[in-house]
Formats: structure tokens, C-alpha cells, sequence
């Protein structure tokens, strides 16, 4: 059994694979070192005397600095390092020629042709409000509807705004609804306004531009005379009724979009899922199909790994000004630009936003990025995508969404229930919280930490997300826990 893992030759910290106790003798490249105090799994130890102020070295770059001196076989955490992240910084485009030599082997997967060209993975009825005030009857909707016809492909999607926002948070609801309202995954939609919010239904519809009618319908209730609900439900019978004649046909895998996520991390993460979805990201591009990764804080300290890899210098400056503008959001309030990570990914061994960084990136593998979005962007170009969204889980993953994923591949070493309005696969970084939790974990990485082979695993992995891609349900679809969250940055009246 593996004991500690050094992942770089160039590190001065391993990880422990396994808890080591004070006192234990490791292993590495040979030489012995005594542990001198408890170190729990995926935490890191030093491997060499570190001075005060020195950089701490793990995946090959720097993590933050030492606080204070230590000595090998000293337990390194957020304790004694300290992050070396500042405020914006100027960068140089220095690309890096990447090939992959993966090879294009023809699968495809089972799913439903859209009249616009589209494919959708899931053939769903999805009620939307252009205001949070008609959360309440989009509910009835759903649940009556859902009685009537004994399918659990119906949902409702709640949210608290459409109303009393300015500038950029308005346009960010309007945005991701409109998203909504395009995404494959729905075979019909229902959208119910209020009629007095900001978010006039009449406005929001020209917004949405060019859609399906016979499948995207839409009502004010203001404008109803009597009960809404009752209004509505003639309406969502007849799109129902239509999503039944729709069938899966075959589709190259190339038509396939993913998004890539990560949440309650740990000191698995950067070595076992992460690792996995980055050479699930590589396989999907050179099939032509897209994988998006987001959480621009969680790149600060990782970005130049993805600046050098932009096709060309247009992309280059596109993802200069994904990082800074990120960088002045948080600056603007008066917030450091490595306020993270959470309590959580501490507890699981991860020191600092850089340590953080750099194995979260590792979920888009090594393939060049081809594209960069803004918030609420829809997905232009195949390959692998940069989107602009925060770290937050449910905020980030509904932004995946909303991009055009069919679902998000998500990873965690501390386990979290949650899906957003696409299947959202949770992928275990650790076996413990697999067994744990066999209810919200999908697929278990953690092997791969115990030996398995990461070449074994990526091609069950492969499988799995084909399966999903067919129709096989994740636990989140599963358990019934469809949300979406919408990424607010200003003042509400």
C-alpha cells in the first residue's frame, strides 16, 4: 500500500496517502525521514528543511512560502504556509505546443436531436419563472403534473430574482433563464412571469431570440383571469404529451459537451479525481467533443498553466482578462484575492489558493483552450472552453449549464448531495467518503490513490459517463435535487 506520494521531482513536500504517525520512518527517492508529528491522510509533509520564507513546492510550483522554518518530516498546512498570491498581475504569452496522439475511435452515445441541430441527453419538462414571486405556482405546476403522469422528468426551477436588480445582476438572470430556455436537456418549457417585475415576460421573450414555439411556451399571471394554475396545466399536458414522441437516435461523441467542477476538496483531489477528468477532457476533445472549465478564483496561482496553453493570442488576452477582472471583483470590495480555501478543504489537506489551484486545473487535462466565455455565455466553439463564473458550487455548476453542458462531472473529497438542472455526476477523490456516502458519490476515484491504474480507471470512467449520457440517472437525478443559482454581484432595491 502506497504510505506518501511525491508528485513532482521538484517538490519539497509529499502527500500522505495513508495517516502517518509521529515517529514513522518514509521512504523517498531513497532517502529516510522521521516523521515528527501525526499527519493525516492527504495532508502534506516536508521532505527537506524549508526556511523562513521559503517557497513550498508541490505539483512542481509554488504553493505559498514557509511561515517559519521547519524542518523534514514537519507536517505542512495552513498553519505554517502562507499563500503568495497578491493583486493583478501582468502577464506574457510564452504558448506551449501540445500533442495529445489520442486517437478518434468513433463512439457515440444515445441521444435526442433538437429541431435547431441541438442533441439534449435528458428529454425533460422544465417550468421556469422569470421572477422568484411565482416560485409558489410554478411548484403546484411540477407537482400536479408530476401526479398526473407518474414521471419524476418534470421540474421546476425556483430562484429569488427577475425583480428589484440593476445593471449587471439583471442582465445575469435574463442570461442564465435564456440559457435555460435553449438547453437541449428540456424537450419542453413552460416559462410563467408575473407581469410587473423587471424581468417583463413580454421583454425577456424578444430577449431569447430565436426559439422553439411548438416547444417553449409562455404565460403572465397577472394577465390570467382565474386561477393560474389551472390556467397552465391544459398547456403543460400538450408539451408533455410532445416530449413522448421523442426518441434517442445515435450521436457521435463529438456532439458531447461536459462540464468539469470541483467542490470540498482535498488532498486527493490534484492526485486522483482531478487527474482522472483531465484525461477524460483530453479523450473527449480529440473525439471533437467540448469540455468548460470554470471557478476563475480557484485558477489564481494555476493561470499561466492555461494562459500558455490558449490557442493564440487573442485567447491568451481573453483569459488575462477572465483572471483580472476576477481579481478586481474581489479587490473592489475590499477582499484579498486568496481568501480561500474553505474550512473544509483545509480539514482535507489543502494549505493555500495556490495548492488549491493547481489541482483543481488539472480537470482539463493538458489539451489547448480554444474558447472563453463570459458569464451566461453560450458554448461557440468545441474544445476546451474557459467560463467566467465563481467557485461557488451551485453558482458554477448552473453557469456550466447554462454554457450548454449536458451535464457536469464533479468532483469531491468531502461529499455534497446537490445537482444543478443538468446531471451532475459526483466523483470521489478518496474510497472513504465513496463508502460513506453511496448515495451522492456516483463514481469512486479513490483507487487510484490504492494502486489501480489511472488508465484502468479513465476507461471505466469513459463507460460511466457514456451510460449517464444514455439515460443512466446520477444520484442527484436520483434523489430528486434539481437547483439552479444565479451569480449576483450588486444592490437590490
Amino acid at each position: 500500500m502506497i504510505q506518501v506520494l511525491k508528485i513532482n521531482p521538484a517538490d519539497n513536500v509529499v502527500v500522505a496517502i495513508q495517516p502517518q504517525s509521529a515517529g514513522a520512518v518514509i521512504d523517498v527517492d531513497g532517502a529516510k525521514i522521521t516523521v515528527l508529528e501525526d499527519v493525516p491522510a492527504g495532508h502534506k509533509i516536508a521532505i527537506k528543511d524549508i526556511a523562513e520564507g521559503e517557497n513550498v513546492i508541490k505539483y512542481g510550483f509554488p504553493i505559498g512560502h514557509a511561515r517559519e522554518a521547519k524542518k523534514a518530516g514537519s507536517w505542512m498546512n495552513e498553519n505554517n504556509i502562507k499563500t503568495n498570491l497578491a493583486g493583478l498581475l501582468e502577464y506574457e504569452y510564452h504558448p506551449k505546443d501540445v500533442v495529445l496522439n489520442i486517437p478518434d475511435d468513433k463512439r457515440t452515445f444515445m441521444g435526442y436531436r433538437r429541431k435547431d441541430g441541438q442533441v439534449g441527453i435528458r428529454n425533460e419538462v422544465w417550468i421556469l419563472p422569470t421572477v422568484g414571486c411565482v416560485n409558489g405556482i410554478i411548484q403546484k405546476c411540477a407537482e400536479r403534473l408530476r401526479q398526473e403522469t407518474g414521471s419524476d422528468d418534470i421540474h421546476a426551477f425556483i430562484h429569488n430574482y427577475g425583480c428589484s436588480q440593476l445593471g449587471g445582476d439583471h442582465e445575469n438572470t435574463k442570461k442564465i433563464l435564456r440559457d435555460m430556455v435553449h438547453h437541449p436537456n428540456a424537450g419542453a418549457i413552460l416559462v410563467v412571469g408575473l407581469g410587473c417585475e423587471n424581468n417583463q415576460p413580454d421583454v425577456f421573450e424578444q430577449f431569447c431570440g430565436d426559439y422553439d414555439k411548438d416547444r417553449v411556451k409562455f404565460v403572465v399571471s397577472q394577465k390570467i383571469q382565474g386561477d393560474e394554475v389551472e390556467y397552465c396545466m391544459p398547456i403543460l399536458r400538450e408539451l408533455y404529451k410532445k416530449t413522448q414522441e421523442d426518441k434517442r437516435v445515435e450521436i457521435p461523441l463529438s456532439e458531447l459537451r461536459v462540464g468539469l467542477k470541483c467542490g470540498g476538496s482535498d488532498g486527493f483531489s490534484g492526485i486522483t479525481a482531478n487527474p482522472l477528468l483531465g484525461v477524460f477532457s483530453d479523450y473527449l476533445v480529440a473525439q471533437g467533443g467540448t469540455t468548460v472549465l470554470t471557478e476563475v478564483p480557484e485558477m489564481f496561482g494555476a493561470e499561466t498553466i492555461l494562459m500558455d496553453r490558449c490557442e493564440n493570442k487573442h485567447l491568451f488576452d481573453q483569459t488575462v482578462k477572465l483572471i483580472n477582472d476576477f481579481k478586481d471583483y474581489f479587490l473592489s470590495h475590499g477582499e484579498p484575492v486568496g481568501e480561500n480555501p474553505s474550512p473544509g478543504n483545509k480539514a482535507g489537506g489543502i494549505s493555500t489558493l495556490e495548492d488549491k489551484a493547481l489541482g483543481c486545473t488539472q480537470k482539463c487535462g493538458k489539451s489547448l483552450v480554444r474558447g472563453v466565455l463570459s458569464y451566461g455565455e453560450r458554448l461557440q466553439v468545441k474544445g476546451l472552453n474557459l467560463l467566467s463564473a465563481p467557485g461557488n458550487d451551485l453558482v458554477a455548476a448552473t453557469a456550466l449549464a447554462s454554457a450548454g453542458c449536458h451535464m457536469v462531472l464533479f468532483t469531491t473529497g468531502r461529499g455534497t448531495p446537490f445537482g444543478t438542472y443538468v446531471p451532475t455526476m459526483k466523483v470521489s477523490t478518496n474510497s472513504g467518503i465513496y463508502e460513506r456516502k453511496p448515495g451522492w458519490i456516483d463514481f469512486n476515484a479513490g483507487v487510484i490513490a490504492e494502486g489501480e491504474s489511472m488508465d484502468d480507471v479513465a476507461r471505466r470512467f469513459t463507460d460511466y459517463v457514456i451510460e449517464v449520457a444514455n439515460g443512466k440517472q446520477t444520484n442527484n437525478e436520483k434523489n430528486g435535487y434539481h437547483e439552479i443559482a444565479i451569480f449576483k454581484t450588486g444592490v437590490t432595491l
